[in-house]
């Protein structure tokens, strides 16, 4: 007994290691701000040390823990009299590699910390892998870190992305750690861009030339500008969308467009996904494809199976969100939905098909349950209902 209480009393915590628990667990989580480019060159670094300067002139604590300038004049003249804080110097390969030296900034102890390339990949033998994993210690012990990085450098647009362009991008970040973070978009126009790539202001002549004709082709750069602009836009809404249910203001949102498209089995199911399309599309809103049926789609008859899944597909392939939904009251199972997801327009089938699926009531008992909603019916007589061949589908939220 006295060796077993002797035992836990020497693995006791000290009061000073209890305070410094508490204080560890009180301490706020540092803010996190991003500057998102749709390429480089559209002046994230230079927005980042402007913001630095001023948060400086305000009396904050601001220091640079990493600054890539590319030795572009600008970008290195707006530097200017921010305390830097030393790099950490890694030999690779018989080459001496500069890093961001965390340990030094947690030791100094800054208010703000400028910390630039966010999907940067770390030297071989650093503490972490990726520059995003420093930043995130930083964030934890109460640091303000801001940040850059261009859309390519998504994790959940990667593939995307390399259809568009033809480039595979190795290094990522994961969407979680632009989800935590506000971002502030520097949206410069393609043309606008390639100027400046053309006067040697983001990369010498030669390689510049090189840029113009691949990865700067303004149809590769007019799509990463709407990649950027979407992805600020969506960040956006989720802090609007999260305050509007924590203040419990009841929904639907106007301010948040989102198109429900009625899924069933039947031929008419292509006409309403199509013409939900077209109308989330126009107005540049999310596109929920919902089928509601009484059992588990796995248990449903083969011809109906085999159409619902084609229905389905279709919907998918047009950038819908499928949700399937198994209640024996399919307006009970569509007004759930609705409210779960801030639905503010649903596209139906025809009456006849309507009748025949839902009950003779199902529009009336739409519109009761849903005041604020928009209910579009489906003319089936209407020939301009196929996707035009030349747009690009929705690409899912």
């Amino acid at each position: 007994m006295k060796d077993g209480r002797e035992r836990i009393d020497a693995d006791r915590p000290t009061p000073e290691q209890m305070l410094a628990r508490v204080r560890r667990s009180e301490r706020r989580r540092g803010q996190f701000r991003v500057f998102l480019g749709a390429a480089p060159g559209a002046g994230k670094t230079y927005a980042m040390l402007e913001e630095g300067h001023r948060l400086r002139d305000e009396g904050r604590d601001v220091v640079i823990g990493f600054v890539e300038t590319y030795r572009r004049p600008e970008t290195d003249a707006q530097i200017g009299d921010l305390e830097i804080v030393p790099r950490r110097h890694i030999a690779y390969r018989g080459v001496l590699l500069e890093e961001l030296d965390t340990d030094a900034v947690l030791a100094r102890q800054p208010e703000i910390v400028l910390v630039d390339e966010l999907a940067h990949t770390n030297a071989p033998g650093s503490p972490r892998e990726k520059r995003y994993e420093d930043v995130e210690i930083l964030l934890d012990v109460g640091i303000t870190v801001l940040s850059t990085m261009n859309i390519q450098h998504l994790e959940g647009l990667n593939d995307l992305i390399e259809g568009v362009t033809g480039i595979k991008v190795r290094e990522t970040v994961p969407d979680r750690v632009l989800d935590e973070a506000e971002v502030e978009l520097i949206d410069i126009t393609p043309s606008l861009l390639r100027e400046r790539l053309a006067a040697g202001k983001i990369y010498p002549e030669p390689q510049a030339m090189r840029a113009l004709e691949n990865f700067f082709r303004e149809s590769n750069l007019t799509a990463l500008r709407e990649l950027a602009l979407q992805r600020t836009a969506e960040g956006v809404e989720a802090v609007l969308e999260g305050y509007m249910r924590d203040e419990q203001v009841p929904g639907p949102w106007p301010t948040i467009e989102r198109v429900l498209a009625c899924l069933d089995a039947g031929g008419d199911a292509e006409l309403v996904v199509r013409r939900a399309w077209r109308l989330a599309r126009g107005l540049r809103a999310d596109l929920l494809a919902v089928c509601v049926i009484k059992q588990p789609l796995d248990e449903l008859p083969d011809n109906q199976h085999d159409r619902l899944l084609r229905n389905i597909r279709l919907a998918e392939d047009l950038g819908a969100r499928v949700l399937t939904v198994v209640d024996s009251n399919v307006v009970r199972g569509l007004v759930r939905v609705s409210e779960q997801h801030n639905v503010t327009d649903i596209v139906l089938g025809r009456p006849e098909r309507a009748r025949h699926w839902f009950g003779r009531t199902l529009l009336e008992q739409l519109l009761d349950r849903l005041e604020a909603v928009d209910i579009h019916l489906v003319s089936p007589y209407r020939e301009t209902c196929a996707v035009p061949a030349n747009v690009e589908p929705l690409q899912p939220h």
